[in-house]
């Protein structure tokens, strides 16, 4: 296939300079967490799961018109997030949940004054959280991502035992993660403990592709550009599976899950980063540290 075969002289060519591509992604995305972090003081946006606070479900037969609904609660509230869940076949409203910071005796009242009716657990279901548990579980939540970051270092510098290789599968996952996370912000996603549980299963899809990489690379002893192009070639296939799988999945669980939208939606996020950095990150610096062993 002559597309192919100019894709791959282009590659061999300049797979250095392809390595400014991520770098900068990665660059910008590090800029982007730094500066969340001096707006907010944290590095995601946080629901309620993770700061404290309100969930209120109405279920109602007649449908909630959740545009009035948010300019109505905007002018009584700084801070809200309003959700939809639907029927998946008929897409007819099922609920609406109401999330803010704000205690449910504050909360309850404004939702009762929109409807123009009482709110009782046939007709709604109340959920509360308090701030310091909230907090407590986040930090719990961050600890397990990075002991899981730095234990999956480790464990791949004893496989390799070489820096070059290590290196460029922990930088990749590294990137995975942050490109992700910048993403979600500019997505203005705000981050519950599932979506941070999501960030901790793409810590092993990333490296899953990086290690089959990097052991077909090391231990075959075809040419470089030969094990590079069979190993992505499994590579691709793998990872587009799953994005395709989640991609239906999340279809159809989106109108009646927020947790399963928002872990599936990381993931989708993460895999498509993990692309980029895998085979271009991952590639390049093992491509250029097997030629400069030649």
């Amino acid at each position: 296939m002559p597309k192919l075969n100019k894709l791959k002289e282009f590659y061999n060519k300049y797979y250095k300079f392809l390595l400014f591509i991520p770098a900068i992604i990665l660059i910008l995305s590090l800029l982007q967490l730094g500066y969340s972090y001096y707006n907010t003081g944290d590095f995601i946006q946080k629901d309620i799961t993770l700061t404290g606070g309100t969930s209120i479900t109405v279920f109602s037969e007649q449908r909630i018109d959740l545009e009035n609904l948010r300019n109505f609660l905007s002018s009584r509230l700084s801070d809200f997030n309003l959700k939809e869940l639907s029927d998946f076949r008929s897409g007819r409203q099922k609920a609406i949940i109401v999330e803010s910071p704000r205690e449910a005796s504050e909360l309850k009242p404004l939702l009762e004054e929109f409807l123009g009716y009482e709110l009782n657990s046939e007709n709604s279901s109340i959920e509360s959280t308090g701030s310091a548990l909230g907090e407590s579980f986040y930090r719990q939540l961050r600890l397990a991502i990075i002991i899981s970051f730095v234990l999956m270092a480790v464990v791949v510098f004893i496989i390799f035992r070489t820096f070059a290789p290590s290196f460029a599968v922990v930088i990749s996952a590294f990137a995975d993660i942050m490109m992700t996370i910048a993403f979600v912000n500019i997505l203005e996603i705000k981050l519950s403990s599932a979506g941070i549980t999501a960030i901790l299963m793409l810590i092993g899809y990333s490296v899953d592709s990086d290690i089959m990489l990097t052991t077909r690379l090391l231990k075959r002893r075809e040419s470089t550009n030969k094990k590079l192009w069979e190993a992505f070639k499994t590579g691709i296939t793998m990872t587009l599976t799953s994005i395709f799988a989640l991609t239906v999945t999340l279809f159809i669980t989106q109108t009646f899950s927020e947790i399963l939208k928002q872990i599936f939606t990381v993931l989708i996020i993460g895999l498509s980063f993990d692309i980029l950095n895998t085979w271009i990150t991952n590639a390049s610096i093992l491509k250029w540290y097997l030629e400069s062993k030649k």
